[in-house]
């Protein structure tokens, strides 16, 4: 009977424990300006139909983010991405590129519009304060891929007077501007058009988007960057060996930039994860049946992405979890301290975990970070502190 008593009090115990965590967090998590600096949601827009307005499934089509559900999470303030797949480097391909990308933000302005109850475009780090006063989601706008820009470095400036705040030096491969994380080098860095673009934001007040660029690239980047720089979608490479993390020196530089990491939950940069021969069978024959995607007709690739979501509902893949994820900021922190790590989280663009799927489990990344011992402080700089600090020095140093 004693046992059994210890046993009950203990059970007793935990169970208050735990309860007291879940209140503090939700307390600060809705106390925090929440902001995710990458969602690829935008995607979504282009001629499918697809309404953020309305809660959607995320078992069903595979979308990971929409207006209800960041009211569920409670995310106050996303960062869509024009996202543009790697091109030709030429006329005709630039000239595509352009278009295309402007077609996303128009994208993005519409839905908005048509959701104006639920969401407003925010341009400026005031506005994301603002219109979560009103109950409402701020939206923000990226792109990622310089090579929306081609090389014609006027385009930079067009597109920040169209609202847009950051730009991703480059995607999976090469373009003009610079060398990639996942390619071969082409110039050991950034290119000499790629310093004028670093030179045009600061200039422009333009944030600098080091994600997905390789370390060379990097390093020329806060050499040259008179303004701080944030990696928007990033984990650390001593957690997992992933090129497209940033490693402990990486980390360093940006410190010393008085620069922020947003800790990307894309699995396969936050865990070695363990294979899934099925998925990755089904993985690799999409693959050689779309080799081509990101530069597809829409028509044609909205058919290979229900294919896509189709095959990853039957063979799901496995990911890592929340104590995965907030393994990368213990390690950032320990290293740079609380004032350069972020969020961003790279939801439907292959971002989620076990239990943080999608927007509206966003609160699991909080209560995490509350179970860590870290303060209400920490986890506000955290969620949008840091990020917004970054965002008005970079404002700041804008040519006048």
């Amino acid at each position: 009977m004693k046992n059994l008593h210890i046993i009950f009090i203990s059970t007793i115990l935990l169970v208050s424990c735990s309860q007291n965590i879940e209140n503090k967090a939700r307390k600060i998590h809705d106390k925090a300006l929440t902001i995710d600096t990458h969602c690829d949601t935008p995607l979504r827009f282009m001629g499918r139909g697809f309404n953020p307005g309305i809660k959607h499934d995320p078992n069903q089509n595979g979308s990971k983010v929409d207006f209800i559900r960041m009211k569920e999470g409670g995310l106050d303030a996303q960062f869509f991405a024009a996202f543009v797949g790697q091109g030709k480097r030429n006329d005709e391909g630039n000239q595509a590129v352009i278009q295309k990308t402007h077609n996303i933000i128009d994208s993005i302005y519409a839905v908005v519009k048509r959701n104006s109850h639920l969401a407003e475009i925010a341009t400026k780090p005031e506005d994301a304060y603002r219109i979560e006063k009103t109950g409402k989601r701020a939206i923000y706008i990226g792109i990622e891929n310089g090579y929306a820009i081609g090389n014609d470095i006027s385009l930079v400036k067009e597109y920040y007077n169209k609202g847009v705040r950051y730009i991703t030096l480059c995607h999976t491969k090469n373009n003009d501007i610079c060398d990639s994380s996942t390619d071969s080098t082409e110039y050991k860095g950034l290119s000499k058009f790629g310093k004028k673009v670093v030179t045009k934001m600061n200039n422009l007040g333009m944030i600098i988007d080091v994600s997905h660029i390789s370390d060379d690239a990097f390093y020329d980047v806060i050499k040259l960057s008179k303004a701080p720089v944030i990696a928007s979608h990033s984990c650390a490479r001593a957690i997992c060996d992933n090129p497209r993390n940033m490693n402990d020196d990486m980390l360093l530089k940006l410190k010393e930039n008085n620069g922020v990491i947003q800790m990307c939950i894309l699995s396969g940069y936050v865990k070695t994860m363990e294979t899934s021969a099925e998925h990755d069978s089904a993985k690799a024959a999409w693959k050689q049946k779309y080799p081509h995607y990101s530069n597809l007709p829409e028509k044609e690739k909205n058919i290979a992405l229900e294919e896509w979501y189709a095959f990853n509902r039957e063979f799901p893949a496995p990911l890592a979890t929340v104590s995965d994820a907030i393994d990368h900021i213990d390690h950032i922190v320990n290293l740079i301290g609380i004032d350069h790590v972020g969020i961003g989280t790279d939801f439907d663009g292959g971002g989620g975990l076990k239990d943080c799927f999608d927007v509206s489990e966003m609160g699991n990344i909080t209560k995490e970070l509350v179970k860590r011992g870290y303060s209400e402080e920490d986890i506000i700089k955290i969620w949008g502190g840091n990020f917004m600090r970054v965002f008005r020095e970079v404002e700041k140093l804008k040519e006048r």
